[in-house]
């Protein structure tokens, strides 16, 4: 049994990739409460970093791990990951014990936070999540707490860029309620210069429709002149994983 690992899945973004999830409560902890989570309502709001679980008993979880092949060790789960105060030392162990490359996905809401943005320049790949271009449409969509400001967020996101030398990457989840403003979304991305956009829509577990392929289809014409790749079109690889129960606990029903 694994409590802090789970996959590896195939995903459309990463290849496979083996879920590292450094909260690992019951509830799920999070400074957001999005509309299209596909594990449900957030049950614990919080912008405090801490220990949620020791690094030695994820470390212990990786090492049991099977031969299996992976492309990249993503921190993510139940979750804004950046919320664990280990995230660095399990990230900087992977690298020199497993030979890995690590990728975070996070929604982007502590990047305000020096610590933060220290912590994850050790990772391969940082993807920052930005579903809106207005504060009012942040806060419908993605219900944040702490009185988190979405301007605040895409400035640091943005010095952050300037330091960074990995893959940088920026996730958007489009539902009906930001199609409106994909133009806006777009300007923003292409003056933070992502390596890549990922446009996605919620086709797993979610409270809200993903949008039609024709909707998606005006998405994607908005972005022609931005590196991207879309859900709809991206090609993934055939992966069995290791606990089926715990990777469904935190990606949803459709893996």
């Amino acid at each position: 049994m694994y409590r802090y690992i789970y996959g590896p899945v195939s995903s459309w973004r990463f290849g496979v990739s083996l879920g590292i999830d450094l909260l690992s409560q019951e509830k799920k902890i999070c400074s957001f409460d999005c509309v299209y989570c596909q594990i449900g309502k957030t049950g614990l709001f919080s912008c405090e970093r801490k220990m949620f679980v020791s690094t030695e008993d994820v470390i212990e979880e990786i090492k049991r791990l099977p031969e299996v092949e992976i492309d990249y060790y993503t921190f993510s789960g139940r979750g804004e990951p950046t919320l664990a105060k280990n995230l660095k030392d399990i990230a900087l162990w992977i690298k020199r014990e497993k030979k890995g490359k690590c990728a975070l996905l996070t929604n982007s809401s502590t990047i305000t936070d020096i610590s933060v943005q220290e912590d994850i320049m050790v990772m391969d790949l940082v993807s920052f999540k930005i579903d809106a271009a207005t504060q009012k449409t942040f806060e419908k969509i993605n219900t944040p707490c702490c009185g988190i400001e979405l301007d605040k967020i895409i400035e640091a996101i943005g010095k952050f860029r300037k330091n960074y030398r990995g893959i940088f990457t920026i996730q958007i989840m489009f539902v009906e309620e930001n199609l409106k403003e994909a133009h806006e979304i777009a300007s923003i991305c292409r003056k933070l210069k992502p390596d890549i956009v990922y446009l996605n829509t919620p086709l797993r577990d979610s409270r809200v429709p993903p949008l039609t392929v024709e909707q998606f289809r005006t998405v994607e014409e908005v972005f022609r002149d931005i590196p991207h790749l879309s859900v709809f079109g991206a090609k993934k690889k055939k992966v069995e994983p290791i606990s089926l129960a715990d990777t469904i606990k935190r990606r949803g029903e459709k893996l």
